[in-house]
């Protein structure tokens, strides 16, 4: 099962920084931002972390919690949380589970090598649980304020 636009997400529990778990369906009454994103510490996620850093003070102004995720594991996203001073928990999909959930994983080419990996993604929950909105192949930079615009669109 895929999640779909305009339909539940189905729930799922994932490993995270700091809090240990997150339960998507714990988070109702409030818009989810999952951020999937391929490793922790490359110039293309660094990028995309530190400016939904810096715009999660207005995400949270609109009762919008920001999650990235990737299948790295919890120690890595502890020091990548830790060195950009991410102020949201990284979730940990090491059997990605969640990913596939998503349909994020596809092939890609790696220095000429065909791998699978996780397509930079970003997926935008309301409050009911309800995918509200996709982005697929995003390119890091703008894509946080181009998310932000969409959670304030979505009232």
């Amino acid at each position: 099962m895929t999640a779909v636009i305009g339909a539940p997400v189905p729930d799922f529990t994932v490993a995270a920084t700091g809090s240990g778990n997150v339960t998507l369906s714990a988070l109702r009454g409030s818009k989810v931002v999952l951020y999937f994103y391929p490793k922790d510490s490359t110039p293309g996620c660094t990028l995309e972390s530190q400016q939904f850093r810096d715009l999660n003070g207005e995400f949270a102004a609109t009762g919008t919690v920001i999650f990235g995720i990737s299948r790295d594991s919890l120690k890595s996203h502890e020091k990548f949380r830790g060195n950009e001073c991410l102020p949201f928990e990284l979730l940990s999909d090491a059997d990605e589970a969640v990913c596939r959930l998503f349909d994020v994983i596809k092939m890609k080419n790696m220095y000429g090598k065909q791998v699978q990996g996780i397509e930079r993604s970003t997926f935008l929950i309301d409050g009911n649980g309800v995918l509200a909105r996709e982005w697929r192949k995003v390119k890091a930079d703008g894509h946080a304020a181009e998310v932000l615009a969409a959670v304030k669109a979505l009232g």
